[in-house]
């Protein structure tokens, strides 16, 4: 099987690069972290990005999307991470968007759907609650009550929770934190009565949010999906978001590696330029096999989403680890071989390492989805 690019999607790929690199390059994000923005994107560019048609992407024609695959959505977020582009992503397209598609009833999909196609609705899920990433490990309660439910209970984590004007909230309706059934998946709006969102700014500029339910109670057609079996859209949804941001970090980690190899050509000791240095040969070739490597998996995972194969979630695990090493070993090699200056703020450098951090850890790094395809293979 082919893993290379159709021209169609070269173009998509060079469209993407144009457009992110003039409207979305490193120094907006500097922008909006130095002046505190309160939103930490920007919602005229997203608005753009929709208007391309890159909000809805995946999301079929009648709810105003392009109905087209991973695979080119794919493409979209690889270049987003060339750039270090602050977007609502992964929150609004792959979590909270994909938890509706499979999942929810007409009337949410109608009438959100549409809206997040048009870049109009932010989304978010509300997930974890510990510092680590364990999708069944929920405390939260949904309890009946006389016109329907109650939540309670404290989320960590919420990517762009402050802002968002929807959140799939994950309760547990049954069972005991770790099990995996009893879990069930709530479409909350942000000025429910009872919900407190606070803004927390993470090490890459990007948001998150405390998220606490004192008691927020919601009718039965806030359900998506069915009681108690949450874990079912829960699991394809993450399994999605996990392998988009994979690809997603794959940009971050070329552009990385790119820049370094770009220094290592101009920068001289010696009178002669450092990647004529055996030693940093050695490592600057490390690091293309593994972003190569990467890249391979990631694409191949995309596609298996697309040809609906029985192996997503496997794949999903094995890009999720592969490209968060990768990160990580790119990262500290790009800071190392800069130098001191690869330390500083005001050399980019160390910005890829920052959000390839975050990255790593965003729904689970290599070591958590190592473990997930032992067990997924049967150890």
């Amino acid at each position: 099987m082919s893993l290379a690019l159709t021209e169609e999607q070269e173009l998509l790929r060079n469209t993407a690069r144009e457009f992110v690199t003039e409207h979305s390059p490193v120094k907006e994000l500097r922008r909006l972290r130095d002046s505190n923005d309160p939103v930490g994107f920007s919602r005229d560019l997203w608005k753009q990005m929709a208007e391309l048609g890159w909000a809805g992407i995946t999301l079929p024609e009648e709810f105003g999307g392009a109905d087209l695959g991973y695979a080119e959505l794919g493409i979209v977020l690889e270049e987003c991470g060339r750039t270090l582009a602050a977007t609502p992503f992964v929150s609004t397209v792959l979590l909270g968007a994909n938890a509706l598609l499979l999942a929810g009833n007409g009337t949410q999909q109608k009438d959100v759907l549409a809206a997040v196609a048009k870049g109009e609705v932010i989304l978010a899920l509300a997930l974890q609650e510990g510092a680590h990433h364990a999708p069944y490990a929920v405390a939260t309660k949904a309890e009946a009550t006389k016109d329907g439910l109650k939540l309670t209970g404290k989320k960590t984590f919420v990517q762009d929770g402050h802002v968002a004007d929807q959140l799939v909230v994950v309760a547990r309706s049954a069972g005991k934190p770790g099990e995996r059934d009893g879990l069930s998946l709530f479409l909350v709006p942000k000025n429910a009565r009872g919900l407190k969102v606070t803004r927390t700014v993470m090490v890459d500029g990007r948001n998150s949010a405390l998220v606490e339910l004192d008691g927020v109670e919601v009718d039965k057609s806030a359900l998506v999906g069915h009681a108690g079996r949450g874990a079912d859209v829960l699991d394809p949804v993450l399994d999605r978001a996990a392998i988009g941001i994979a690809a997603e970090t794959l940009g971050t980690t070329a552009e990385a590696f790119e820049r370094t190899i770009a220094y290592l050509k101009t920068r001289k000791q010696f009178g002669v330029a450092i990647g004529t240095f055996q030693a940093l040969k050695h490592r600057a070739a490390e690091m293309f096999t593994q972003v190569e490597l990467s890249r391979s998996i990631v694409l191949d995972a995309l596609r298996a989403i697309d040809e609906k194969r029985p192996d997503v979630p496997v794949l999903a695990s094995i890009a999720k680890a592969r490209v968060s090493d990768t990160a990580f070993l790119v990262g500290n090699e790009a800071v190392q071989m800069f130098g001191g200056i690869g330390v500083t703020d005001e050399e980019e450098i160390g910005l890829f390492l920052k959000r390839a951090r975050v990255a790593e850890l965003t729904l689970g790094d290599g070591a958590y989805h190592r473990a997930r395809f032992a067990t997924l293979s049967g150890f």
